[in-house]
């Protein structure tokens, strides 16, 4: 089936009063008819026993997602920086080496100068090349680690050569494929990713109005890599012997979401659920928008660059042409200063906001907020400055748009 298709019927669970639609299991537990039943759920994992857990309403989310992405295996979290954190520590020891793309989401580079890194775990930062990350792994790395499309640099990576190399070196190449819209856009494992990790909260949610998240898994033997699956468990099994494939699922929910607690609530996974039905259309309309606005303004004089993957005169344009099913609804404005952009958001009838995917277009000045704890040098390195404005296109008219668009860059 179509993504379209598999957004409205996959992932519905059969429900005895024929429910029409996702029903909400607002409850804690799950009890068990006999001792034999509750001791059979607590060995094998099949089953429900506790929320925190999963839950069905979750279960029927992380069904829909893993169809919509192509996944073996989907787990859902409260946040998209839970969904990060549990897929890299089901990954990394103290001593591990992570080799992550530079220009990541600065809450991304937080999560790993001050988590990651006082854990023992060594983090290195480098353009997203398979040539320079060929020289730049080591019999320490563990994970490679990439975004679909940086954050806010705009710059798509080479995700087929990024999976071949890590293949081949037996690392887990890991995603955030959270501008990749839930698989509308962008489908990272199908081109050799590992281990996709995303933010529901922009466009899965689509009105800016719940948190969520999501780990992605494909079906792989890369984890035979890795002593934590070689080795006896808790349970005394071996988990690759055990499990095969699904043993690094299997760690990510017992570390995230059993015993870190990081789960999403049955009524966020709720609304999820039933933005991902419209997601394919959202995106589609928005991505058409922004290349419109992309076209109007990219050689207005109080521009200095804009930034738009669907641009063919754009850096990324080759690899978004590839990667992406069309430029986004993404973009960037780079107006020369501080005060430059300061003065066209404050003429802009729009949301100013750290969010994006939403129906409504936000605007961020990143220097100021998404990226504000990062050095100077932290910030260019991310393609961060001070006169940049994101842009996340929304679902308003196009013209009206170019219309405030124009306007506001008057008072620039």
């Amino acid at each position: 089936m179509n993504y379209e298709t598999l957004a409205v019927r996959a992932g519905l669970p059969e429900d005895p009063h024929g429910a029409v639609g996702l029903p909400i299991y607002a409850v804690a537990a799950y009890g068990f008819r006999s001792l034999e039943e509750g001791a059979e759920r607590f060995a094998s994992g099949e089953g429900y026993v506790y929320a925190r857990q999963k839950d069905p309403t979750g279960r029927a989310l992380e069904e829909r997602l893993s169809a919509l992405e192509g996944a073996m295996e989907a787990l859902v979290f409260a946040s998209g920086q839970a969904a990060t954190f549990a897929a890299l520590m089901a990954l990394l020891r103290p001593g591990d080496e992570v080799v992550a793309a530079k220009g990541l989401f600065g809450q991304t580079i937080g999560l790993f100068q001050q988590v990651l890194v006082p854990m023992g775990i060594r983090v290195r930062y480098l353009e997203p090349e398979p040539d320079r990350v060929r020289e730049a792994l080591t019999e320490k790395t563990r994970v490679l680690f990439v975004e679909t499309m940086a954050n806010p640099a705009l710059v798509v990576p080479d995700l087929e050569g990024l999976a071949a190399l890590a293949e081949e070196k037996g690392v887990a190449l890991v995603v955030d494929n959270t501008f990749g819209a839930a698989g509308a856009l962008a489908k990272p494992l199908a081109w050799g990713a590992h281990v996709v990790v995303e933010s529901l909260t922009k466009w899965a949610s689509g009105h800016g109005s719940v948190l969520g998240g999501a780990v992605l898994v494909r079906d792989s033997g890369i984890w035979q890599n890795y002593p934590q699956f070689l080795e006896r468990d808790a349970k005394g099994q071996v988990p690759w012997e055990a499990l095969g494939p699904r043993c690094y699922p299997e760690r990510v929910r017992t570390l995230g979401l059993s015993l870190m607690g990081m789960a999403l609530s049955p009524f966020n996974a709720y609304l999820l659920f039933q933005g991902l039905e419209t997601v394919a259309l959202r995106v589609k309309r928005m991505s058409e928008t922004a290349l419109r606005l992309a076209e109007a303004l990219r050689d207005h004089p109080k521009v200095q660059r804009l930034r738009y993957p669907g641009l063919p005169q754009d850096p990324a344009y080759p690899m978004a042409r590839k990667y992406l099913a069309s430029g986004g609804p993404m973009l960037t404005l780079d107006l020369g200063s501080q005060e430059a952009a300061g003065r066209f958001l404050r003429a802009i009838p729009l949301p100013k906001a750290a969010n994006l995917g939403d129906a409504r277009t936000l605007l961020v000045h990143p220097w100021t907020t998404t990226h504000s704890r990062l050095s100077e040098e932290g910030r260019r390195q991310a393609g961060v400055t001070p006169g940049l404005v994101r842009v996340s296109v929304g679902l308003e008219d196009p013209e009206d748009l170019l219309a405030w668009f124009r306007e506001a860059l008057e008072a620039v």
